[in-house]
This record gives structure tokens, C-alpha cells and sequence, in this order.
């Protein structure tokens, strides 16, 4: 890999660790607010409505200046959000914010993949961000699990500094100074990102154009028969991952007592599961292969189905690096093949924020709906059982899809040359 690739890496590792450790943060702070258990998967909504209201614009947006300048100012805004959860503004509308940088983030920081490496080094690369990143999300969520544990807050609340009002006077505004720090050392990261040398497009000024423009990208990449499948996997990934956060805080506090912070910790090992997935899928799948990976979506929706029977905190922890390595093993390369199939029909940034859009909205539609089994008091196991049972049926409705896809287009896995090459 070039030198500059692990800037990227370094650049999105510190921008993702802050973004997991801000939602821990998030949550304690609603419940410091003694608001309704509900609200929690309201800030997954509030941060994702972003991605689908400027689909149509950031995509643009990211094609038309470097790619570095892009991360920074996005993560400029990100910065902005967390100050505004520091000043007391309130947490669903602070997380708002971060999803506004959030949205216009992701499509810089994928897009540039495509431009800068090879085809052949994709599903790698992707392999490394989607490692990289799990390790961000795990090392963030254990991060903001311990900053939120009141022994931690008391000991920082007792530093005093002679003529310095650090405005520290709660334990979320603790997490909040760190979050903070890590926006900041990404921000630096991102100015030394290198610039790919492609040619920039300039960014048409008429809204409906770029939502004329954006329409047009959302159906290629739907009517592409490799796009399609590789679309609706991880479409359907990300709906359920940031669902599966929220389901295992809940499963966690019902089936073995734990608090918030220790609820975290169950999500990082997730995390670690996904990470291991995504390092095995980088080495032994190529982009080629990418769709042989799908029937690993059945079994991982019907491995969930096992947490209705756990009750001892060893097995819950293989059991969630188990699902988790699923996750990752069947995701990167799909994830690596969609990047690939855009790049080709419509550009990086634009291909970037069709994916976003339809994954996000996934994130709405699903977290809304366990907003709507939160409110009507159904029983964690209940929801564990529907979200499982839908995974599966789901995945095994996408197999059927290809596999009708290649009984009329027996040369359709046949990518261009360079990417095998």
C-alpha cells in the first residue's frame, strides 16, 4: 500500500473513535436528563437524517474540491456538534450536527479509495478501513463507557486549576473534552491526506439538478445487476448494525444486569468480531468472489436467534464476536464490489452518497422501528427474535435475486480486467 493510504487510515480512525465515544456520551447524557428510554435510538435517527435529506448534494460536493479539504471541513462541522452537546444544547439536536459533518464525511473518505489505489487493492483496502474502523468503534465505545463511569468523572471533577474555568462541572462534559481531542487529531490527519490528482467537477449551483443528477445515479446502481445485490447487502448491514447496537445496550441491562457502561463493552466485542471477519475477508476473498459471501447473511440473522438463550457473559461475548465476524466476512467484500460497480457507472463521490443514502435510510426505517417496539413496551427477546427472522429472510430474498441475475447472464461476475489485475 502507498504511505498515503495510512494517513487516510489514521485520518478515519481518530474521526470514527470519536464518533462512538460521542454516542456513549449521547446516551448518558439523555439519561442524565432522566429523558424516556426511547429517545436513545432517536440519536441514531437524528444523526442519520443528514445522509438521506443531502444525499443528493454531498456526493457533488465531494467530487468537486480534493478530497482532504472535504474531510477537514466536514470534520470542522463535527467539531462544532460536540461543542454545542458541551454547552448544554440538547443531545438530539447536537448529534444532528455531527451527522450533518458525518454525511458529508463519508463520501470523501471512501471515494478517495477509488481514486487513489488500484481496483485489485479494493477489497484489501476496504478490509483495512472496515478493521480499522471496528477497532475505532470498539476502542470508542469502551472509551466512552469508562469516561461515563462515575469514579472516573469524580476523579477529573477533582482537578482545580488556579484562574482556569474549564466549564467541567458534569461528568458527560468529561467524555465530551476527549471526544473533542480526538476530532481535533483527525483534523490534522486530515491536512496532510494526499490529493489523487483527479479531475474535479464542478459543482452545479441549480439543487435540482444535483437531485435530477442524484436520481439518475440511485437508479444505475439499482439496475446494475451486481450493483443491485452488492446495494441491497450493505443497505441491509448497516440498518442492522446501528439497530443491533441499541437491541444489545437493552439485552445486556435485561439478561445480565449491567449498566451503560458495561453495555458498551458488549458492543465492542461486536465490533471485534467484525473486525476479525473483515481481516479474513480481505485475505481470502478477491472482488470476483465478492458474491459467494451472501448465504453468510442467512446464517449470521439466524445466529442471532441464539441470544434469546444466553444467559452467562462468556457465551454472550462468543456469541457477539461470532455474529459480528459474519458481519465483517460478508460485508467487505460487498461493500468492495458496490465501490467498485460506482465507480465504474457514475464517479466516487456520487457512487458514495447513493450507497449512503439507501444504507441510511435503511438506519431510519430499522432504528424506528425499535423505536416504535421501545414505546409500546415490547420484550427485548421479542425484538431479538423479529430482528433475527427478518435478517435471514431478507438475505435469503437477495441470494434468489442474483442467482436469477446469473441465470440470464452467465458472464455478469466477469469484472474489467484491472481488477483482478
Amino acid at each position: 500500500m502507498p504511505s498515503g493510504f495510512y494517513i487516510i487510515m489514521a485520518a478515519q480512525f481518530f474521526s470514527a473513535l470519536a464518533d462512538n465515544a460521542l454516542l456513549i456520551t449521547a446516551i448518558a447524557a439523555l439519561r442524565a436528563m432522566q429523558a424516556p428510554f426511547a429517545y436513545e435510538p432517536l440519536l441514531k435517527t437524528f444523526f442519520t437524517l443528514s445522509y438521506v435529506l443531502l444525499a443528493a448534494f454531498v456526493g457533488a460536493y465531494a467530487d468537486s474540491m480534493p478530497k482532504w479539504r472535504v474531510m477537514l471541513i466536514s470534520n470542522t462541522i463535527k467539531i462544532v456538534g460536540c461543542v454545542m452537546m458541551f454547552l448544554a444544547v440538547d443531545p438530539l439536536i447536537a448529534y444532528a450536527v455531527v451527522g450533518l459533518g458525518a454525511a458529508a464525511y463519508s463520501p470523501a473518505k471512501y471515494g478517495i479509495l477509488t481514486e487513489y489505489l488500484p481496483h485489485r487493492l479494493l477489497v484489501v483496502a476496504n478490509g483495512w478501513i472496515e478493521g480499522l474502523t471496528v477497532g475505532a468503534i470498539i476502542l470508542g465505545v469502551v472509551i466512552g463507557g469508562t469516561l461515563i463511569q462515575p469514579e472516573v468523572t469524580r476523579y477529573f471533577l477533582s482537578f482545580d486549576f488556579p484562574l482556569i474555568d474549564t466549564g467541567i462541572d458534569a461528568g458527560c462534559k468529561v467524555a465530551l473534552y476527549f471526544v473533542g481531542a480526538f476530532y481535533i487529531v483527525a483534523a490534522v490527519f486530515n491536512l496532510y491526506v494526499p490529493d489523487t490528482g483527479v479531475d474535479r467537477k464542478l459543482l452545479h449551483k441549480n439543487p435540482w439538478y444535483l437531485i435530477r443528477e442524484f436520481n439518475h445515479c440511485l437508479a444505475l446502481l439499482w439496475r446494475d445487476r451486481l450493483g443491485q445485490v452488492s446495494l441491497a447487502v450493505t443497505t441491509l448491514f448497516w440498518g442492522a448494525g446501528a439497530t443491533l447496537q441499541f437491541i444489545v445496550i437493552k439485552w445486556a441491562e435485561v439478561s445480565f444486569g449491567m449498566n451503560l457502561s458495561g453495555s458498551s463493552m458488549l458492543q465492542g466485542v461486536v465490533a471485534i468480531g467484525v473486525a476479525l471477519g473483515a481481516v479474513v475477508a480481505a485475505k481470502f476473498i478477491t472482488l470476483k468472489k465478492s458474491p459467494r459471501v451472501i448465504p453468510l447473511g442467512i446464517v449470521m440473522g439466524l445466529i442471532v436467534l441464539i441470544m434469546n438463550f444466553v444467559h452467562h457473559t462468556w457465551l454472550a461475548v462468543t456469541l457477539l464476536i461470532l455474529i459480528g465476524a459474519l458481519s465483517g466476512f460478508f460485508v467487505v467484500p460487498m461493500n468492495a464490489l458496490l465501490q467498485h460497480r460506482g465507480h465504474i457507472l457514475m464517479g466516487a463521490g456520487h457512487s458514495i452518497a447513493v450507497q449512503n443514502f439507501n444504507e441510511n435510510l435503511s438506519i431510519l426505517i430499522m432504528t424506528g422501528l425499535y423505536y416504535l417496539m421501545v414505546k409500546v413496551d415490547l420484550s427485548i427477546y421479542w425484538v431479538i427474535s423479529l430482528f433475527g427472522l427478518f435478517i435471514s429472510a431478507s438475505m435469503l430474498l437477495v441470494k434468489r435475486r442474483h442467482e436469477i441475475n446469473q441465470r440470464g447472464h452467465n458472464d455478469m461476475i466477469h469484472l474489467d480486467e484491472h481488477s483482478e489485475n
